[in-house]
């Protein structure tokens, strides 16, 4: 079987020497390649032909970002994951790489190639996002294609997806609640994109990511100037009608009824499928509040967190939206909920927002409001 092969791109000897011997540990993988900057990188592509690129943001010349996007002129199929620093500045960089065409990310803390500790954390991260990222190639073919305007990625494995679920309720949407991991960012970029009108509910987001990066993806959305106003969710926060609440990094957030107000709860209880904050405890949260009334959506990720939290809610009456394959960057999450039959809709993500506002804006049409 062909291993993967791996370019490593970091303008720190100690960097790339770390990440090459983390790399050499799997034993599916080889390191085919070390650049100490993006253009030295474009040289390299070409001769050492990588399944995969790891990239550091910040380096002199052509930074991380800039090498991302000059990649993706030429090589469109190529993963591409880039390593970031924990912190806020790191978080907004790594944003402009994903929009620019990375991959997916890893992050490292402040001082990240001391010790094994973080090396640990560093390991934990990056080979499992490789094998993902690469699966097609561990299976002896070609890299998993993964294209900014146009993602695709390997089918999650079990059932095939049932026919989908018929509402038995029709009740008033009160709440829209989005789960999200890999390819998040740009997804939800996407969907609020196309969300062209006033969305007269709260919106509540659960995106896999650290502390520090939910933050600056809110201010990213937020920037959006769509109908829609963005904040990462805090302690006590009032939920409003047409504004969305991203639970913040390292913090599960669930929803709480105080006297006639809806407020956010963020507590740091256990991680729940390996993840906090996690999809299945905020919509777990929702389901005693709202039932029937909520409209869950479940995009591109990793894992099948949210599945437990989209049963519940179709018990409960509500619906459930899962975005399609083809557009997914990773068919997880998505999949798990479609191939349980609990969605009543499967959509490409170019769908997904202004089917959002047509489904509140007809259930508030058909209860007199």
């Amino acid at each position: 079987m062909a291993k993967i092969r791996v370019l490593v791109v970091d303008d720190s000897v100690v960097a790339r020497r770390v990440i090459s011997g983390i790399i050499s540990t799997h034993p599916g993988c080889e390191v085919v390649g070390a650049a100490a900057n993006g253009s030295i990188a474009l040289q390299k592509i070409p001769q050492v032909n990588p399944d995969l690129i790891t990239m550091d943001l910040e380096m002199p010349g052509m930074d991380g970002v800039q090498t991302v996007a000059e990649i993706r002129k030429t090589y469109k199929d190529i993963p591409i994951i880039m390593v970031s620093s924990l912190t806020e500045a790191g978080a907004a960089v790594t944003l402009r790489a994903l929009s620019a065409g990375a991959s997916d990310y890893v992050t490292k803390a402040s001082n990240p190639l001391q010790g094994e500790d973080a090396t640990r954390a560093l390991t934990d991260q990056l080979l499992p996002k490789i094998d993902l990222l690469c699966k097609k190639a561990l299976a002896g073919c070609t890299s998993t294609s993964v294209k900014p305007a146009a993602p695709a990625a390997p089918a999650a494995k079990g059932a095939p997806v049932m026919a989908p679920r018929m509402s038995m309720k029709k009740a008033r949407i009160e709440l829209v609640a989005i789960g999200v991991s890999t390819g998040g960012p740009n997804a939800l970029a996407e969907v609020f994109s196309n969300v062209l009108q006033p969305v007269n509910v709260p919106i509540v987001i659960v995106q896999h990511m650290p502390p520090m990066f939910t933050k600056t993806l809110a201010v990213r959305l937020d920037a959006l100037n769509g109908p829609v106003r963005f904040h990462e969710g805090e302690e006590g926060m009032e939920l409003q009608n047409g504004h969305a609440y991203i639970a913040p990094g390292g913090k599960h957030m669930d929803i709480r009824r105080e006297g006639l107000r809806m407020v956010i709860r963020l507590h740091e209880g256990p991680p729940e499928n390996s993840c906090r904050p996690a999809v299945d405890v905020t919509f777990r949260s929702v389901v005693s509040l709202y039932g029937a009334s909520i409209l869950a959506v479940i995009l591109t990720g990793m894992g099948q967190d949210g599945l437990r939290g989209c049963e519940l809610i179709a018990e409960a009456g509500g619906r459930v939206l899962a975005q399609d394959e083809a557009s997914s960057v990773v068919w997880g999450m998505p999949g798990f909920v479609a191939r349980a039959g609990l969605a009543n809709e499967v959509l490409p993500l170019s769908q997904i927002g202004g089917r959002i506002v047509q489904i509140v804006a007809v259930s508030h049409l058909a209860h007199g409001s």
